[in-house]
């Protein structure tokens, strides 16, 4: 396993954005990364044996965010594709994280329960072909929202009203294959089975995104565990699974042959085609990219200090598969 420097300027510091990575993609001049404490994408540029030059874009710059530009995104997947950027939130709900000891605090934090506007947008940005920067684009947020498709769905209805690290709706990746955008789910996970969700998404009217067809279903065997992020890899998907709750490990990358399987993929139509290291209370792998010589890297949400560089980078990992 190689490691790579990810560096990042002093506000994206300041903001932890290095150390809350949540998603990566790579395209012919760099990498495409986001984190999910805010409502910006990053382009890190290819620079000798690092990726450094960060520019930081605003999403409200160029779409209307729900809940104004200054609210998290907590964009959770990137995916390049047919000269667009599409980043999509997390759509779940946020329980409050306990931070006392006194047990009554403690309790009453537990108990609220939050919805932030803007995590729940799917947008999808034209790239300028001079400069790589995005251009207005289109959302998918408001009341035609992807959760909102799914108050109705028999099997992830009841999960709409859960938070997404107790098993509740998460989206936590996308790929766009042939028009037809996949994401992973990372929860619910039912019966140990994980879901990703095939939609069609088109711009109905300037800047606004509808469904043009109903959603599809997926079901795939992973053991229990989550979906993380997604890549594309040919005509296959690249997935990168690890738990659905508030867990460590364990975190595998498994190859799903999409063209091959239909609604319902058994564990033996899946190949893992790697086992990732992951730390305790630290090192979570978040992010999934196919890099141009065929290997992948993986980004880390919660890095350990070992990966913090004294340049104010992030070390990322490649490997083969």
């Amino acid at each position: 396993m190689e490691q790579v420097e990810l560096r990042f300027d002093p506000a994206s510091q300041a903001s932890e954005t290095h150390t809350n990575l949540s998603a990566v993609r790579h395209d012919d001049t760099g990498l495409w990364v986001a984190g999910d404490e805010t409502a910006t994408i990053e382009h890190l540029a290819r620079t000798g044996a690092h990726y450094a030059g960060q520019r930081t874009f605003r999403l409200a710059d160029y779409v209307p965010l729900p809940a104004g530009p200054e609210d998290e995104a907590d964009v959770e997947g990137l995916a390049r594709a047919d000269g667009h950027l599409w980043a999509v939130g997390s759509h779940s709900l946020k329980r409050r994280r306990v931070k006392s000891t006194d047990p009554a605090k403690a309790a009453k934090r537990l108990a609220t329960v939050l919805r932030e506007e803007n995590r729940f947008i799917l947008v999808r940005l034209p790239l300028d072909p001079a400069t790589n920067a995005p251009l207005p684009g289109a959302i998918l947020s408001g009341r035609h929202n992807l959760a909102a498709h799914l108050e109705d769905d028999p099997h992830l209805a009841p999960f709409l009203a859960l938070p997404g690290k107790d098993n509740g709706l998460d989206i936590e990746g996308i790929a766009v294959l042939d028009k037809r955008v996949y994401l992973g789910l990372r929860g619910p996970v039912l019966r140990g089975w994980a879901v990703v969700l095939e939609i069609r998404p088109v711009e109905t009217e300037p800047g606004r995104l509808r469904l043009s067809e109903p959603y599809r279903k997926h079901f795939l065997d992973l053991g229990g565990l989550g979906v993380r992020d997604l890549c594309p890899y040919g005509r296959d998907v690249l997935l990168l699974a690890g738990p659905t709750m508030d867990l460590d490990g364990p975190v595998r990358v498994v190859r799903w042959r999409v063209h091959r399987s239909g609604d319902v993929v058994p564990a033996e139509e899946l190949e893992t085609v790697a086992e990732l290291p992951y730390g305790i209370g630290c090192d979570h792998p978040e992010g999934l990219a196919l890099l141009p010589d065929g290997r992948l890297m993986i980004v880390y949400d919660s890095p350990s200090p070992e990966r913090i560089t004294p340049e104010g980078g992030v070390l990322a990992d490649v490997i083969t598969i």
